[in-house]
């Protein structure tokens, strides 16, 4: 009889209805007018300077939610419930035709996506393998193939609803396609634990 073993597979945690309607609400009103800087991935894409909890009693509100998540999903990561702090956040206004190239996120350990408004089936996040490097590949790749998690280049998370959260390792590639829908608003978040231990070698992180 064999066997099929799925070696070293990256975690994805999806957490549907974190924030309540109203702090959703609180958070679309506060921060939309607060989005005016651009990105270079595209002219439909606009978000807020990086933020912290202590600038907002919403975002407060949003770190005391998400905060147990962390380390939730941090004992996933390296085995060990560690604390955990929220290093950054930001909101992304994401309008009709807008979209968010291929990247991922330096200097965290997770981060996480908080839906704020309705997201068109389109317009959900991908995630992709890395690219990789420059050598030479060979593909198997036409109409008749069967995608699967071994051979997939891209994975399209589920379709959220406001107030979800994701939350995947910071380096994991991602992006959004182009948004055919209504004002896409999402409130992004980078996280670091208080230390990691590597056999007495310690590194603290924070402030």
């Amino acid at each position: 009889m064999s066997e099929v073993f799925g070696l070293f597979p990256t975690p994805f945690m999806r957490v549907p209805s974190v924030l309540s309607a109203s702090l959703v609400r609180g958070l679309v009103e506060h921060f939309s007018e607060r989005a005016d800087r651009d990105n270079s991935s595209s002219p439909n894409l606009s978000h807020t300077a990086m933020l912290g909890p202590a600038d907002s009693p919403l975002l407060v509100e949003v770190a005391a939610l998400v905060t147990p998540r962390l380390a939730e999903f941090g004992e996933l990561l390296f085995g060990e419930r560690l604390g955990w702090s929220i290093k950054e956040m930001w909101v992304n206004l994401l309008d009709t035709g807008g979209r968010q190239a291929m990247h991922n996120h330096a200097n965290s350990f997770i981060s996480g996506v908080l839906y704020l408004t309705e997201t068109h089936p389109d317009s959900r996040t991908v995630f992709m393998k890395s690219p990789g490097g420059v050598e030479f590949s060979f593909k198997n790749d036409h109409a008749g193939v069967v995608t699967g998690p071994y051979n997939a280049d891209k994975w399209i998370s589920p379709q959220p609803q406001p107030g979800d959260l994701a939350l995947f390792p910071s380096y994991l590639m991602h992006a959004v396609p182009l948004n055919p829908g209504a004002r896409r608003i999402t409130l992004a978040l980078n996280a670091i634990p208080t230390h990691i231990d590597s056999w007495g070698y310690r590194i603290r992180f924070g402030g």
